[in-house]
């Protein structure tokens, strides 16, 4: 797989020019990352580590300090460079009323294919297709604010995939979802990773959610401090308490189990996993 998203010793600060002087606050400090094509890569750190800011970088809202960010080969920094950007990296943010902005929800999806002057057969065609794609084909003529808010978020999300990007940044998509909707979202997630290929950098708080992905970063103080498989990243469950982050229920039972003397891995990320393990524990435990 090839480099589709690069970042090489990114600083980045926030200046409040509110105060007098203007404050600079340091938010990201020499961050390295390559993410390769087709990966689904899961941010995790505790508010205000920096991860947000990393995710408005790739996507060239945030334009670097210093260091470089590069975007399918893309300087971010170039203002040429812009456009392409955007149209292969979407954004999905966290409240799903604030990315709608028409009164249908094939109006919707259209919106930005419109702007771009995407001829309107075309545009008849992606709407549909990308509302086929999230499950909402059926929901194209309904109002928006009618819909609840798992279905409204992957009404967001058509409208980033109807612009066929290669890449989108979900910054927390699923915290303000109810435990249905944010399972809606996440099948979509990975039905756009694993059948579409897309490129996937899921920011989000939920342990469970990130298990999922192929691979976890951890921010901690604008710093990456983990980078790893799941198992690996949530293994290391005191490690992750100190920066102030939880891991999956399940690691977190066979980690007591282990601690308790269990012979018990503590890779263990999915309940079907740790299902096999404990039956495997009772089964020689009657021996």
């Amino acid at each position: 797989m090839n480099t589709f998203l690069k970042a090489e010793n990114l600083n980045f600060s926030y200046i409040n020019e509110m105060e007098e002087p203007p404050v600079k606050t340091e938010v990201l400090k020499g961050i390295s990352l390559d993410i390769k094509k087709g990966e689904f890569v899961a941010v995790l750190g505790h508010n205000g580590s920096g991860k947000s800011t990393l995710a408005k970088c790739f996507n060239a809202i945030n334009i670097p300090e210093s260091g470089e960010v590069a975007v399918d080969g893309m300087d971010t920094r170039d203002e040429n460079n812009l456009l392409p950007i955007r149209q292969r990296v979407g954004m999905v943010f966290q409240n799903p009323d604030n990315q709608i902005v028409a009164t249908i929800v094939e109006e919707d999806v259209a919106f930005a294919l419109e702007n771009m002057g995407v001829e309107p057969a075309e545009i008849r065609r992606r709407v549909d297709e990308a509302l086929k794609t999230v499950g909402m084909y059926e929901y194209r003529r309904h109002a928006p604010h009618k819909l609840s808010g798992g279905q409204k978020q992957r009404v967001a999300i058509a409208g980033i995939i109807a612009m066929r990007p290669d890449c989108i940044l979900l910054d927390e998509p699923t915290a303000m979802l109810d435990p249905k909707g944010r399972a809606e979202v996440m099948k979509t997630i990975k039905m756009l990773n694993r059948e579409n290929g897309v490129t996937i950098v899921l920011i989000t708080h939920y342990m469970e959610e990130a298990a999922q992905a192929d691979r976890v970063v951890v921010i901690d103080g604008g710093e990456i401090v983990m980078d790893n498989v799941p198992k690996k990243v949530f293994s290391q469950v005191e490690t992750l308490k100190n920066l102030g982050l939880d891991v999956p229920q399940v690691t977190k039972l066979a980690y007591g189990l282990k601690k308790a003397g269990y012979d018990i891995s503590t890779e263990i990320i999915s309940e079907e996993e740790c299902a096999e393990a404990v039956a495997r524990l009772i089964v020689e435990s009657g021996r």
